[in-house]
């Protein structure tokens, strides 16, 4: 805790679109999260006479999996000073050396891409789908509510859901259970996008549901839900274009993976994407 303002000001450094301030945010966030027993809360720093030179954030979630608990490790934020650079593998050894985690790397630049590879990474996500919801067909007697963040029961949905759409909300997300007409709740978490100039576009990433299955299903009431409050689209992570929505398909940014378990393209719940932020 001790080393979250140096920190902040390496990656600052390492990191020049965003500021040191806004690092701290996302690491304040890291600091009071459930973290897995055994597992560093934040990561690993390369130290040198008290100074931190080099840094790998580590985001490590216990994800329940139909009674059976699995590890994910979101290998988020690495910056070496570059005097330092010979060094640098080790954070990347010491940080995947379990066998039964499944890491995953969300953001990689494209030039490392042959980097990660290499390391034995395989991307399951090579672009994203802009689908626009609203021109969907909504399903009849289907509607939306929003979940609040100091929700502590939701109709039709598992405590384990709640407890996703509730610590989404206080990241800043939006969290919805589109409600079926039979009484079925389906969960979705949603997030603002932001281009460059960190301004907010009218559209959200979908950032968690059980499958993409589901939005396909609720997109048109969640259209038009969003439509009265200025969002007209919706991203998701896809590999190709989906023929049941409306919209584009965009390759750009890869997701990979290294593990047991291949992530799901409908599941980015307790990554950098959320605590630190778009």
């Amino acid at each position: 805790m001790a080393d979250l303002d140096a920190v902040a000001r390496l990656l600052a450094h390492g990191f020049t679109r965003h500021s040191r301030d806004w690092w701290m945010v996302g690491l304040r966030r890291q600091s009071v999260r459930d973290v897995p027993e055994g597992y560093p809360r934040f990561g690993y720093m390369l130290d040198y006479d008290g100074t931190p030179v080099g840094i790998l954030l580590l985001i490590y979630t216990a994800r329940d999996d139909g009674g059976a608990i699995s590890i994910r490790c979101n290998l988020s934020s690495w910056y070496v000073e570059p005097a330092y650079r010979n060094y640098a593998p080790i954070l990347t050894k010491v940080a995947q050396r379990h066998d039964h985690v499944t890491y995953v790397n969300i953001s990689p630049a494209d030039w490392t891409w042959p980097t990660i590879e290499t390391q034995g990474f395989r991307p399951y996500c090579r672009g994203l789908f802009f689908s626009f919801p609203a021109l969907s067909r909504p399903a009849n007697g289907m509607r939306v509510e929003i979940v609040p963040r100091d929700a502590k029961a939701v109709e039709s949905l598992s405590e384990a859901d709640v407890a996703i759409l509730t610590r989404h909300a206080a990241y800043g997300c939006l969290g919805l259970v589109c409600r079926a007409a039979d009484g079925r709740g389906y969960p979705f978490v949603l997030q603002s996008m932001r281009i460059k100039e960190r301004i907010a576009p009218p559209a959200m990433q979908l950032i968690y549901c059980h499958e993409v299955a589901d939005y396909v299903a609720c997109a048109g009431a969640i259209g038009r839900f969003l439509l009265r409050r200025g969002k007209v689209a919706i991203a998701l992570d896809a590999n190709g274009r989906m023929n049941d929505l409306v919209g584009f398909y965009r390759e750009r940014r890869r997701k990979y993976f290294k593990g047991p378990q291949c992530p799901r393209l409908a599941d980015l719940s307790d990554t950098e994407l959320v605590i630190h932020g778009p």
